[in-house]
Formats: structure tokens, C-alpha cells, sequence
């Protein structure tokens, strides 16, 4: 009895762990085609799956609310770090940053995988 009860639990605890991950939470597929995995709670890091420069962490967000997250994202191929901001929709994650006070700015679109 005792045996089911735990199991119940467990399983009970691990549905509840994943119902509340954030949607930004997952792997995504970035505008070059390489994946890019992003995990966290509180500050969400992004790194690098595949491509050239797998495993290399390129940013880190925080949530703003309303499906908006803001940041910092470096650029991989030239090591360039953006203040940045990502929007949420639906299985759609926009993301733009600008250097120099907003001079020079960058923005691409990723799909979830």
C-alpha cells in the first residue's frame, strides 16, 4: 500500500513540476538553424545546442510579465553582448537587442521545437 501511495506521489509531483515550467522554457530553433536550449527559474540562460558554437551560454532573460522577458544575448560569431528583450507568442519567441544606447540594434525570430 504504502508502495502505491509513493508512486501516486511521485508521479503526482513530477506532473505538477512540468505544468509549471515557464512556455519560454525548451529548445528553439534560432533564425541561423542551430538549437538553442533555454532553462532557468528565476534568470532563463540560453546556450547552445548545436552548430558551430554549441555549448557556448549566449544570454540570459528575466521575465517582464506578459509573455515579455528582458536581458542580455551575446551575438556568438563576434562575441558582441546586447541588451536585449524576447516577446512570446504562441510558438514564436522575438528577439531584438541593441548596443550603443539603441544605435546599432538586431532582431530575429525563433520557432519552439
Amino acid at each position: 500500500m504504502f508502495r502505491k501511495v509513493s508512486l501516486a506521489l511521485a508521479a503526482t509531483l513530477i506532473m505538477a513540476g512540468a505544468a509549471s515550467a515557464d512556455p519560454i522554457e525548451g529548445n528553439w530553433k534560432t533564425q541561423a538553424g542551430d538549437t538553442a536550449a533555454i532553462a532557468g527559474g528565476g534568470a532563463f540562460s540560453i546556450t547552445l545546442k548545436s552548430g558551430k558554437y554549441a555549448g557556448k551560454t549566449i544570454g540570459s532573460l528575466e521575465a517582464a510579465g506578459d509573455n515579455k522577458y528582458a536581458g542580455s544575448i551575446t551575438d556568438p560569431a563576434n562575441d558582441k553582448t546586447y541588451s536585449g528583450k524576447a516577446t512570446l507568442s504562441g510558438t514564436s519567441l522575438k528577439m531584438s537587442g541593441c548596443v550603443l544606447g539603441g544605435l546599432i540594434c538586431k532582431s530575429q525570430t525563433w520557432h519552439k521545437l
